[in-house]
């Protein structure tokens, strides 16, 4: 297990209360095409905790890619010129509202940069959990702005395991995904597609075993069995600069967080090298110096890591009392996975 300890919290009173941000949670990064960093939260509340008025999601904040290893410092918010941060996501008027009455909220998967265009992945939600649908959307001006790009999937896509996901450019002309289900009790599926198509719902092709063979456009196939919540992969340099791929995952079934060293997109994720960075626990048993978190969820790589140096945003929500709701960053070091590769 590696070590872990906190480093700040990021959200809530003293954080984020100029951009009307009292509770909030997730953190999920990328760097826009301007060089600044993008951070995409979830359910988003005017006061500290879960409940009240401004209720909306998603909204992002942005920081300076310069000045992360103390904590994140948030340097304005998207949706238009003022400081509160706005609902980048419309609730639309499309036949699937009109089929549910009410899409209770639109909750971010995660986030990446192609080019000159940042692409957001969500789940629209009727009640916490049921996805009636998932899409992306687009911005075009570094993550201030966002718009529907028509390319969507209906809830019950793959099974239901194309809700929660993740994504990362594979410098060979593919954006690979992972995917699961966002009740956290599923496994892990794998897709890929051209980086020029990203909208393009046809061009998304699965990971599966048929034949006797893996390969690719055959019938999805779980890649990993267990029950999953939220889904990291990016590229992280090492002590050498050499880059590798990690994905993080919220291991609901183990009640952790997870860092899984990958020696290509598609590889053999039994087999790949793993290690626990934080490990939930009860209110009286915290200890954030050591990575013992309380109802904890999410674990979003900060752009600049390295795995000596890997920054991670983590979520926690005390469910009893609504407060913490927020998001902390945390520091660790994964280098032990590359003596087990």
């Amino acid at each position: 297990m590696a070590v872990t300890t906190k480093i700040a919290d990021l959200t809530g009173p003293g954080y984020t209360d100029r951009f009307g941000i009292g509770g909030t949670d997730l953190g999920i990064l990328a760097t826009a095409p301007d060089g600044r960093l993008v951070a995409v939260f979830g359910d988003t509340f005017d006061r500290a905790g879960v409940g009240g008025p401004g209720w909306r999601s998603p909204v992002v904040l942005f920081a300076d890619p310069d000045d992360v290893r103390g904590g994140l410092r948030w340097t304005g918010s998207g949706g238009d010129a003022a400081d509160y941060a706005c609902r980048l996501v419309s609730k639309p008027a499309t036949n699937w509202f009109r089929l549910h009455r009410r899409v209770t909220t639109i909750l971010p998967a995660d986030v990446i940069t192609v080019g000159d265009t940042m692409y957001l992945h969500v789940m629209a939600n009727k009640g916490l959990g049921n996805v009636l649908w998932s899409e992306i959307v687009a911005s075009r001006d570094n993550g201030v702005t966002w718009e529907r790009t028509g390319c969507d999937w209906p809830g019950d896509h793959h099974d239901g395991l194309f809700q929660q996901l993740t994504w990362c450019d594979g410098g060979d002309g593919y954006v690979y995904a992972y995917t699961t289900g966002f009740q956290r009790r599923d496994g892990l599926l794998l897709h890929r597609v051209p980086a020029d198509r990203i909208t393009d719902r046809d061009a998304w092709e699965p990971w599966g075993f048929a034949g006797e063979r893996w390969d690719w456009g055959n019938p999805p196939t779980l890649t990993l069995p267990g029950a999953f919540g939220e889904l990291n992969l990016r590229r992280v340099p090492g002590p050498d600069g050499r880059e590798h791929l990690l994905l993080t995952v919220f291991d609901a079934g183990n009640y952790r967080i997870d860092t899984l060293l990958l020696d290509r997109p598609n590889a053999d994720l039994h087999r790949a090298p793993r290690t626990t960075v934080l490990t939930g626990c009860g209110w009286d048993d915290e200890d954030h110096a050591t990575g013992r978190v309380a109802q904890l969820y999410g674990g979003y790589v900060v752009p600049g890591s390295t795995l000596d140096d890997l920054h991670l945003v983590v979520s926690q929500w005390n469910t009893t009392t609504n407060w913490p709701y927020r998001a902390m960053q945390f520091r660790t070091d994964v280098t032990e996975l590359l003596r087990t590769e």
